[in-house]
């Protein structure tokens, strides 16, 4: 045998297992799932996505809340997408979402060119990373390949995660679905983009806890910005950025606010006064000499293990004509 032709069996071999690790990085799921039958199907949904951030990057965490809303309610199946009186779409928790028309748009295009190929669950997760890319954060490869749901109901979404979730609360929601406490930290950290409403957590501004005075875990200092933000009694719909001095960008930031008593939510707060999740909050910051974990990286991985909850197959779903209704 040839010197060159040993030399290019460990290069075949390294070929050979990165495309396995390409196409089993998640459970039925594959990143190039649709290369043969709608190859363009990443470039139609960035495109999209890309066109919504221009005139509007709050459209961005919009997004990525729809994924992950999506993905906690029977699975990662698009059901979140479908109209009707009482679908998911109507619950409480979804009525905020925004970014539906980038999905429906998106999902024209593809019809249009690869028709009855490419599924709205499929559509939704491409777009939420190319949300966080759009805003700054690091890029995963996606695994493709789910079906739509047949199912979207409003008391389906009882038990999505809530702003005032105790520590325990959160890990038990996210272990029911396959996800550690690594991965809830590092999800929860997306919202390093995005805001929240006064009615989420303006609770904790003024009679928190019956005590006639703020949640002790908010910062001092960042109370009057809140109260002026929020007053009692006032505008319960106003937004406020969740991430303060970064919430357009997809960094660590947040996680440093949390540290520093200015997390928004009481759900976040509780990230850095829990020292189950403070331990994975220092990680992300690289703190007291842990071996540090890089959160874009970290939140990429969480994104695809998230991404392959409850998955539908054969006549356990559909891929729908449009993403409103099903078949």
């Amino acid at each position: 045998m040839e010197v060159s032709s040993i030399n290019k069996i460990p290069i075949l071999l390294l070929l050979s297992l990165a495309t396995l690790a390409t196409l089993t990085l998640g459970q039925g799921t594959q990143v190039g799932f649709y290369r043969a039958t709608c190859p363009r199907v990443e470039t139609v949904v960035r495109s999209a996505v890309q066109s919504a951030f221009r005139s509007n990057p709050r459209i961005a965490p919009g997004i990525l809340r729809m994924f992950f809303h999506d993905c906690f309610v029977n699975g990662c199946d698009g059901s979140i997408l479908i109209n009707g009186a009482s679908s998911e779409k109507t619950a409480v928790p979804n009525v905020p979402l925004r970014g539906f028309e980038v999905i429906d748009a998106a999902k024209s295009q593809l019809e249009a060119i690869c028709p009855g190929v490419v599924s709205c669950a499929d559509i939704l997760a491409l777009a939420a990373r190319d949300s966080v890319v759009l805003s700054g954060g690091t890029s995963w490869g996606v695994p493709l390949g789910r079906r739509d749901g047949l199912v979207s109901q409003a008391s389906d979404a009882a038990n999505l995660p809530a702003f005032n979730d105790a520590i325990s609360v959160q890990i038990r929601k996210f272990s029911d679905k396959g996800l550690n406490t690594q991965d809830l930290v590092a999800l929860v950290g997306g919202h390093t983009i995005g805001t929240a409403a006064c009615a989420t957590f303006s609770y904790r501004l003024y009679n928190f806890s019956n005590t006639n005075g703020p949640d002790p875990d908010i910062n001092p200092s960042f109370l009057p910005q809140l109260r002026a933000l929020c007053p009692n009694g006032g505008d319960r719909t106003r937004r406020v950025d969740m991430d303060t001095g970064s919430v357009n960008n997809f960094d660590n930031s947040y996680f440093a606010n949390l540290r520093s008593g200015r997390g928004v939510l009481e759900s976040d707060a509780k990230l850095w006064s829990d020292p189950t999740t403070q331990r994975f909050v220092q990680r992300f910051l690289g703190l007291r000499g842990l071996l540090g974990l890089r959160f874009n990286v970290e939140f990429g991985r969480s994104m695809v293990k998230m991404g392959n909850i409850e998955l539908k197959t054969g006549s356990q779903g559909e891929i729908r004509r449009v993403c409103t209704a099903t078949n």
